[in-house]
């Protein structure tokens, strides 16, 4: 076209890469740091936007502030509607934030697709929107190829008064870290749903059972402990530990706030159940999605109190660590030796994806 200008656009290569492509999962953190520099940034009302370790972007909307959070769900099938608003309305809730309004695409299988399956995701999504009082404002449904399931993405926006809103910057040396539940809980669920037959050699019907019911119970909503937590003292940051699990959590709260964290992994509660499928599959439950459990900065003379108040609502949790001068990274510390913790370079469960 006379007058277009070219070049100006990269053309995309989507023949097979052997040697330098990427593990399923988040792209490094390097790389991704990289192209976010490049972001457009042109509206001052951006309070937060994108970065490493920042799960929700944040915009000033006057009274109130607007958090905003993208979340897609591709590993689970099984109850993916209920699952995807419970994990986005997680990274909500780490702000301090209500969520108020969703935006979904949902992509269907080709072939693999009837008006059943369509309703059946619907009802999933719709019922846990009810569950929080959220509104579905629209978006869009397809069926398309190339994809074996379903796959689903959601853009929820919640609400948070104007000196209410905590983001993963604002932990501070002298902060302590307490963590709720324990690790992997979304792992645990997703794996006896999506690969129960795989398990069955291994395991009971009745364990298998049980590990699946993980994802009610304890269940992977961090809502109720991050409003417990907010009513009981001052917490300075908090982060749902998602895929990379609870290390890349770490790291990235590390990174967001500059500061280094001093973690004691065994001070962490894994399940019993947890960690025998953890070993089963070959994982490491650290880095293994886990969802279910949330970190929490809070000033140290707040500790105490927030976890009798997390106890008394039926909310396990433990100190893990805290926050100590530095440049934003993650070690141990056994007598005089300090060694670093390792970032995973992947989250453990792809490899079962592989």
């Amino acid at each position: 076209m006379a007058g277009e200008k070219t070049g100006t656009i990269q053309a995309i290569n989507l023949e097979p890469i052997l040697d330098t492509s990427f593990p399923i999962g988040k792209l490094p953190p390097a790389v991704l740091a990289s192209i976010l520099t490049n972001a457009p940034q042109y509206d001052s009302r951006v309070l937060l936007g994108p970065g490493i370790g920042l799960d929700c972007a944040v915009v000033d909307a006057g009274d109130s502030f607007w958090v905003f959070k993208a979340e897609p769900i591709t590993f689970a099938t099984d109850q993916i509607g209920w699952y995807a608003v419970q994990v986005a309305s997680n990274d909500i809730a780490t702000t301090g934030a209500v969520p108020r309004f969703l935006l979904l695409t949902l992509l269907l299988p080709e072939g693999h697709t009837d008006e059943a399956l369509a309703r059946a995701i619907s009802q999933q999504l719709f019922s846990a929107c009810e569950q929080h009082r959220i509104t579905v404002l629209g978006g869009h449904t397809e069926v398309t190829h190339g994809i074996d399931r379903p796959l689903l993405a959601v853009t929820l926006i919640g609400e948070v008064a104007r000196d209410r809103l905590v983001t993963p910057r604002g932990a501070q040396p002298g902060d302590v870290l307490l963590l709720t539940k324990g690790i992997p809980i979304e792992a645990t669920a997703l794996l006896a749903r999506e690969f129960p037959q795989r398990m069955m050699t291994h395991f009971s019907s009745q364990e298998i059972a049980e590990a699946a019911n993980f994802l009610h119970q304890p269940g992977i909503s961090v809502l109720q402990d991050a409003q417990v937590a907010l009513a009981a003292g001052c917490v300075t940051a908090m982060h749902d530990p998602t895929e990379g699990g609870l290390s890349a959590a770490l790291w990235e709260m590390a990174q967001a706030s500059g500061h280094d964290i001093r973690f004691d992994p065994s001070a962490v509660f894994i399940p019993p159940l947890s960690a025998r499928i953890c070993r089963y599959f070959g994982l490491d439950p650290y880095a293994t999605i886990a969802s279910g459990a949330l970190l929490l900065a809070v000033q140290a003379e707040d500790g105490n109190a927030i976890l009798a108040a997390l106890q008394q609502n039926g909310i396990t949790a433990s100190r893990i660590g805290e926050v100590v001068p530095g440049s934003g990274k993650v070690f141990t510390k056994t007598g005089d030796r300090r060694s670093e913790w390792p970032y995973p370079q992947r989250d453990e469960i792809g490899k079962v994806y592989s």
